[in-house]
């Protein structure tokens, strides 16, 4: 446990999520929203910005994610400066800079100390599998901005430097101060029911016992077959 102190953006009433934050956050992802415990940040006009998410998921999994960026708006906006190569300057000068480097790990602390508070909040309690293990690439790379923009925009500003960088960067796309909710993702219809994202599968309960036998399974069925090929 970390003595660093807590920083969120919002007070507790403005984390708590609502039916209609989580109707909206399965729309901004396009898929039913799991394990979402509060909301992070929000948008001028009250929409999720970012979901905070248990330190342990439903399933039992440790997740070391706590801040999901979910405005289809600023990940898009992140995906440019990522393809842009950011994150590579971004690394060059952790190495370089001395400075950088210590206010970067003050930000890993931070993000440790606030996920022991959601897990307290949450009910989730300490979570040992992934005790010292923030998420990003901190405390020593940068590994991806989305979760350094997620925790900047959750935590406030002059938490994560990097993220805050980030966070100017994409200014020509979206500011703070301004709402851009309309059109940015589909508001008729019934909320997304069905997830079909890749990752589900990993969220399931399997006695690791059973995957071990079907991979010991699957690898013998290879080695018979490359037998029978020689």
């Amino acid at each position: 446990m970390t003595d660093k102190p807590i920083r969120e953006a919002l007070d507790a009433a403005g984390r708590v999520p609502s039916e209609q934050d989580l109707d909206t956050l399965s729309r901004q992802l396009n898929r039913p929203v799991r394990d979402v415990v509060e909301i992070g940040a929000r948008c001028v006009c009250g929409n999720p910005l970012v979901a905070t998410t248990a330190p342990r998921l439903s399933s039992g999994i440790p997740f070391p994610t706590t801040y999901y960026l979910t405005h289809p708006v600023i990940t898009a906006a992140v995906s440019r400066l990522e393809a842009a190569g950011l994150m590579g300057t971004m690394n060059e000068r952790l190495g370089d800079d001395t400075q950088l480097a210590a206010d970067y790990e003050l930000a890993h602390e931070a993000y440790l100390a606030n996920r022991d508070a959601i897990g307290a909040r949450s009910g989730t309690g300490e979570v040992p599998e992934i005790a010292g293990v923030s998420a990003g690439g901190m405390p020593t790379r940068v590994k991806c901005l989305h979760v350094l923009v997620g925790h900047a925009l959750a935590s406030g500003e002059g938490v994560n430097p990097l993220g805050d960088e980030a966070i100017a960067q994409i200014a020509e796309w979206w500011t703070k101060d301004k709402c851009f909710c309309e059109g940015a993702w589909e508001t008729t219809g019934q909320a997304p029911s069905q997830d079909r994202s890749r990752h589900v599968k990993t969220q399931e309960k399997v006695d690791p016992s059973v995957k071990r036998a079907e991979r010991a399974r699957k690898r013998a069925e290879r080695e018979a077959n490359e037998a029978d090929q020689a």
